[in-house]
């Protein structure tokens, strides 16, 4: 069910509420820059890179905070909080309606299984009948009318037959979409 489109969206916007968080956490911790630079110092061009003790280093470094932002930081990171729980929901509430697709998927298919099963047995008992009253209008025990009738419940049954492997193959194809392909 890992496949299924909703599911994968309803993840992502769980990812994406959760990252939200800590942007949000991250704004209200004090930002720190470091800086480092690197070059030489020579009062010739010739003596720039050849003579020692020309080199120098330098590192900075600085640090920021808001003072006073009226709330607004903590008010980010409720909003983002809030964010997340709705991203969660929606999340739970997509698997369980996955879960519920995939359990009436089965149950359809099942109950395919037994309509399909019931169908074989009636064309059977059909064709057979059929064939008993070609037998007997052979042996005149029966007349057309008779044989007539039993070809037309035969190929009831065998319309039902194929209506009923019909419905279990458009259950299966159901099944296959609920579980989200593949």
């Amino acid at each position: 069910m890992e496949q299924r489109p909703d599911i994968q969206s309803a993840e992502a916007q769980l990812h994406a509420a959760s990252a939200q968080i800590g942007v949000a956490i991250a704004a209200q911790l004090p930002q720190f820059t470091l800086t480092a630079n690197a070059g030489t110092v020579a009062n010739q061009i010739g003596q720039l890179f050849i003579t020692p003790g020309t080199a120098f280093w330098t590192v900075a470094g600085n640090m920021a905070q808001t003072i006073f932002d009226a709330g607004t930081l903590l008010h980010k990171k409720r909003a983002a909080d809030a964010a997340f729980d709705q991203a969660a929901a929606m999340y739970r509430s997509t698997v369980i309606t996955a879960f519920q697709n995939v359990a009436d998927a089965l149950h359809a298919v099942q109950s395919d299984a037994e309509t399909l099963k019931a169908a074989v047995a009636a064309e059977r008992a059909a064709f057979k009948s059929l064939e008993i009253a070609r037998r007997q209008l052979q042996l005149g025990a029966i007349g057309y009318l008779g044989l007539l009738t039993a070809q037309n419940t035969y190929q009831m049954a065998l319309i039902a037959l194929v209506q009923a492997q019909a419905a279990r193959y458009a259950d299966t194809a159901a099944l296959f979409q609920a579980l989200g392909g593949g």
